[in-house]
């Protein structure tokens, strides 16, 4: 499923996600030096909730879990960071460069998705200042806040990146 959303997403970004800003940031390399493993779904369905909280917290990873009433289920909690992607400042570039960058922000896209960084990314569907979210699968705000920043549009100024902790319950999927 992960492989049909991916490329819907991302034609949707195409269309309406043509604005960026610019932030300082520490190398994509210096980053993504710790590979999060992107099949911790899997994982999921085949490991207590107890070891999947142990795994992710030895990773750096915060999490909670609670009991759901209705189901009496343990639900495990985990922090995401969201990244909104806001109308930059410098937006002055002429189509040919503008396209370019663009299509060098999906390529960043498609690379955090495919490293398991970003488990979803996607424009808003009007034209307002905040352009699109990309939800980070990583332990810690400086590190979502250094790959949203390595992203071409953020670093010409067409795009500007804020970035909350966010919590969701660990495998569950959209609707």
């Amino acid at each position: 499923m992960k492989q049909f959303i991916l490329p819907v997403f991302l034609s949707l970004i195409l269309l309406s996600c043509k604005d960026n800003t610019q932030t300082s940031v520490k190398p994509l390399k210096e980053v993504v030096a710790e590979d999060v493993d992107n099949t911790e779904v899997e994982k999921e369905s085949k490991q207590s909730i107890k070891a999947l909280k142990k795994e992710l917290t030895e990773k750096g990873f915060q999490t909670f879990d609670y009991i759901d009433e209705k189901t009496q289920d343990t639900i495990l909690m985990q922090q995401y960071f969201i990244a909104f992607l806001k109308r930059g400042p410098i937006r002055n570039q002429n189509e040919e460069e503008a396209n370019r960058l663009q299509n060098e922000h999906l390529a960043h896209l498609s690379k955090m998705y495919e490293l398991g960084y970003a488990d979803i990314s996607g424009p808003f569907g009007d034209d307002g200042d905040i352009r699109g979210i990309t939800i980070y699968n990583v332990p810690t705000q400086a590190m979502a806040d250094s790959l949203a920043n390595s992203d071409p549009m953020v670093k010409a100024g067409r795009l500007e990146i804020e970035i909350h902790p966010w919590w969701a319950g660990k495998g569950f999927p959209l609707r």
